[in-house]
């Protein structure tokens, strides 16, 4: 087995053990304060358009491929041992299978609870939407697109990167999708200086988007769901969302579990229509959301066994 590939496999299982946990240092949040910092710098001194913003990201995304590549070559120096390892924990943190399970299942237990306050504050850890006065149907809604959309963001993206270029391009990745949550907005205050942090997380997720629908009706049939319906409307309907890749998740999950997502949200007071996707076959149900972390965890599965292969095809052409 390619040594990559092994480190690979030990981060994603250390991820789906353990996920996320708050004491432990994390090089998102380092990103996220790196940027917050630089933000403040260039915008104080040159405003807020678009090559201030194209700067940020520049210097982000370039800093956290260095930063990596920097730790991993002097660690190598090192020990060969302290150099794996690090790269088992770079990768680790590029990965984000097991807190999409966790903060959608929190939503799950409260609306089994009949607990809507609380579910709606759960929903409003993940979804940037007004939550205060959703329903349970919308709230499942919510769950679903955010667990479609991180099925892309937060585990096949980083596989697909690590894949190709191992733990400095799969930190470089995560930067790029950091920035995008942090500045990708239509607001009027990142509606230019977001744009290019908007535009890279759009480009890099392009490809994995578009190999991720090949995997999805394996992961519905693997789950119980209709693998037939998950290709039809994720290749109907995936083209339809204003984000070139959003939608094919979202669109791919829709079908396998015979609901319809999309519509009418509120972000800050303001409404923003967005394309339904999926066939209404029956209404959502909190159940579909366990339904979605069980699809999100087979995908999961199903991509690392696809990078894999792909890696191992392109070592042996090149």
């Amino acid at each position: 087995m390619d040594e990559l590939i092994f480190w690979i496999a030990i981060a994603l299982a250390i991820d789906l053990v353990a996920g996320d946990p708050r004491w432990m240092p994390h090089p998102v949040r380092l990103i996220g304060k790196a940027a917050v910092a630089l933000e403040g710098a260039l915008t104080r001194r040159f405003g807020r358009g678009r090559l201030p913003g194209a700067c940020l990201t520049a210097l982000v995304v370039g800093g956290a491929y260095l930063a990596a590549w920097a730790m991993l070559f002097t660690a190598g120096q090192i020990d060969g041992r302290l150099a794996a390892g690090l790269s088992v924990y770079f990768l680790y943190a590029s990965l984000a299978a097991r807190d999409l399970d966790r903060h959608g299942s929190k939503v799950f237990r409260a609306l089994k609870e009949k607990n809507i306050q609380d579910a709606r504050r759960r929903l409003a850890l993940i979804v940037g939407r007004d939550t205060a006065h959703l329903g349970e149907k919308e709230m499942v809604r919510a769950t679903v697109e955010s667990v479609a959309e991180g099925t892309v963001d937060g585990v096949l993206s980083p596989l697909f990167f690590a894949a190709l270029g191992g733990p400095p391009l799969a930190m470089a990745y995560k930067a790029a999708n950091t920035l995008d949550s942090m500045l990708g907005h239509r607001s009027e205050e990142y509606l230019k200086f977001g744009w290019a942090a908007a535009r890279l997380d759009d480009a890099l997720n392009f490809v994995p988007a578009r190999l991720a629908r090949l995997l999805y009706p394996a992961a519905a049939f693997v789950c119980g769901l209709s693998p037939a319906e998950c290709w039809r409307i994720s290749v109907r309907d995936g083209g339809k969302s204003p984000s070139p890749n959003a939608a094919i998740s979202e669109a791919a999950l829709a079908g396998a579990l015979g609901i319809q997502v999309g519509g009418t949200n509120l972000y800050r007071g303001v409404p923003e229509a967005r394309p339904h996707l999926g066939d209404m076959l029956r209404e959502p149900e909190p159940g579909d959301i366990r339904r979605a972390v069980l699809w999100l965890y087979a995908s999961t599965a199903l991509g690392f066994v696809f990078f894999s292969g792909m890696r191992t095809f392109l070592l042996l052409i090149f």
